[in-house]
């Protein structure tokens, strides 16, 4: 059994018992979190398709980890103006594992 939802303005596929890296939620680590945008849903034997999303659907989640990911360096650079920028990034997730998919 597998579901497809939606969160941070991304699609996760997911199954029970997946961990997963989401954009950053506010959630202490620990509590659980119902996704309730969910698309797509299949149990095996038949698949249920959201017109957008599947009434009565959702994805329970527990907090494992809240972090940053590894730094990124975004450099900046113009050849022959003597024009350079160099700027490091982390961005925040959260890490979630799948617990329940109600269909």
């Amino acid at each position: 059994m597998y579901a497809v939802f939606v969160t941070g303005g991304k699609q996760y596929k997911v199954s029970e018992g997946d961990l997963v890296f989401v954009e950053k939620l506010n959630v202490a680590e620990g509590e659980t979190v119902t996704f309730d945008q969910v698309l797509a849903v299949n149990n095996d034997t038949e698949t249920k398709l959201g017109t957008p999303v599947v009434d009565g659907a959702n994805v329970v989640a527990r907090v494992v980890k809240n972090g940053k990911a590894k730094k990124i360096v975004v450099f900046r650079y113009k050849s022959k103006k003597n024009e350079k920028r160099k700027q490091g990034h982390r961005q925040p997730y959260t890490k979630v594992q799948i617990e329940k998919i109600n269909a």
